[in-house]
């Protein structure tokens, strides 16, 4: 398996690709309470840097956080002492039972596992199902179609005090393809690393009905409380019967 989200881009990522995480915090701890959950272990998959953990053990729950990619971990595991964090696949990691499962930051779209399809992720929905306790809440969000019109390379940069990184975003036939490549400042030099990911866009009308067929309840939203998702993005909150 490629290494993804390596030492440079993971902390390009972590310094300057916080907001999504932050913001949404709130609104995704409010969601927790009001199906009455306030402690117990939350597994956040595709964790990254462990933004979303510390907030959730600042509020008291016990988490497990699972990300394909070790540079990532490493931040995690400085950043959320009191959490664990696992070094493994999100589709074919073990999940314990608990109380709530999250995935933030569109994961469940990466093509980082070569056998990602619209199956393994139905199958991924079952096993959260049977890993929740009733009553558990499932919430995370997902890229859809439409981010990049047919035929246009999307060009984009974004830049911090030692580091800057390029993208170029395409979108064919549901999958959508970034380049990105990084530089970052060590020492006098700057070091430069290239990695391309790539994404399956799902619709949500699709998401929805096979989370369903899993035995969730759900409920499609549009943004984390009041922070806003971007363009053709979708989140849901899937609930297990009490």
């Amino acid at each position: 398996m490629k290494e993804f989200y390596k030492e440079d881009l993971a902390f390009i990522h972590d310094t300057g690709h916080s907001d999504f995480a932050l913001k949404s915090a709130p609104g995704i701890l409010d969601i927790l309470r009001r199906n009455e959950i306030r402690d117990g272990l939350v597994v956040d998959l595709g964790c990254g840097s462990g933004l979303w953990a510390e907030q959730l053990v600042k509020a008291s729950y016990q988490v497990l956080g699972i990300d394909i990619s070790e540079a990532m971990i490493r931040i995690a595991r400085k950043r959320a002492p009191l959490a664990e964090f696992r070094i493994e696949s999100l589709f074919k990691a073990d999940i314990p039972p608990c109380c709530a499962v999250t995935s933030i930051s569109e994961c469940f779209n990466y093509l980082f596992d070569s056998d990602n399809d619209s199956h393994t992720l139905a199958q991924l929905f079952g096993r959260i199902y049977k890993a929740l306790a009733p009553g558990g809440v499932f919430v995370f969000d997902i890229g859809e179609p439409g981010q990049v019109k047919p035929g246009v390379t999307a060009k984009g940069f974004t830049e911090g005090e030692d580091w800057i990184v390029m993208v170029e975003k395409q979108e064919e036939r549901k999958i959508l393809t970034r380049r990105i490549i990084s530089f970052r400042k060590v020492g006098n030099l700057y070091r430069r690393e290239t990695e391309l990911h790539r994404q399956r866009l799902y619709k949500s009308i699709d998401v929805a009905k096979e989370l369903r067929r899993a035995g969730f309840r759900v409920r499609v939203i549009r943004s984390y409380g009041r922070y806003p998702l971007p363009k053709a993005h979708a989140a849901f909150i899937a609930r297990k019967p009490a």
